[in-house]
């Protein structure tokens, strides 16, 4: 069995940069051990698989040790996959998931995600959270994933947390969020749940993030930067209860996987 393969740097520009992404187009779905043990295989924090339905693609997504409902990066990285190898001709694709429809839109050399806003209520955190920063955060608050805001951009890119301890917490993930110095906020999102410490960049913390600093900001378009070590650049709308999050994506290998 030969399936194709793709890695595909997404939310950039550039190879080595972003976040990297496995993309595996099938024919038919592939029994869910094997694709599990593809994921795994492929060591990145998505793989990708999708399969051809009607006039739409049916997506998933799976962490090195578990399938996830939402992935913004990989989603980004599959239509950059189909608008180059599969249709070169559309402009837009529609992927159904188990977060419902998901579009996807060429806009000049941004590709544009229509993903379901999350918004974030304030929350009391619980100590083991608090205890996995060295930093306390000015605020906390969770959907789903618990989200800390700190004072600067500084205080989230030197932020140093016990990954172990966050293994104790009862929540998908964390994200660390301030105001950016260039962009209007930066992040940073750990997610030790589901095999990935800390994640590069990330759509699916967008769609909580976006909705908070639209408000706090005052403004629907915002520019944001993730700045893990590898970092990316993210174009974002916030549209009530749909987000846009927009980015570049590169081919960094194409090849197959032979079983």
């Amino acid at each position: 069995m030969r399936i194709p393969l793709y890695q595909v740097d997404a939310f950039t520009g550039k190879v080595f940069a972003g976040n990297p992404a496995a993309v595996c187009p099938l024919e038919a779905w592939l029994e869910d051990s094997l694709m599990q043990s593809i994921a795994a295989e492929n060591n990145l924090s998505e793989t990708a698989f999708f399969v051809h339905e009607g006039d739409a693609y049916r997506i998933r997504w799976m962490t090195p040790t578990a399938e996830v409902d939402l992935c913004g990066h990989a989603t980004l990285a599959s239509a950059f996959v189909i608008f180059r190898f599969i249709e070169p001709d559309a402009d837009r694709i529609l992927f159904r998931s188990r977060s419902g429809d998901l579009a996807v839109e060429r806009e000049g050399d941004l590709l544009s995600l229509d993903f379901p806003a999350n918004r974030p209520r304030p929350q009391a955190p619980p100590k083991k959270l608090l205890d996995a920063f060295p930093a306390q955060p000015s605020e906390v608050l969770c959907n789903r994933s618990f989200v800390l805001v700190y004072g600067s951009e500084d205080a989230v890119r030197n932020m140093k947390p016990d990954i172990r301890k966050l293994l104790d917490v009862d929540a998908f993930g964390a994200i660390i969020t301030a105001r950016g110095n260039e962009a209007d906020f930066v992040s940073r999102f750990f997610v030790p749940q589901v095999g990935v410490d800390e994640d590069p960049v990330t759509g699916y913390a967008h769609t909580i993030l976006v909705p908070y600093w639209a408000e706090r900001l005052g403004r629907s378009k915002l520019r944001a930067l993730q700045v893990s070590r590898r970092g990316g650049e993210l174009f974002c709308e916030d549209r009530g209860d749909r987000v846009k999050i927009a980015g570049r994506a590169v081919l960094y290998l194409e090849g197959h996987i032979i079983l």
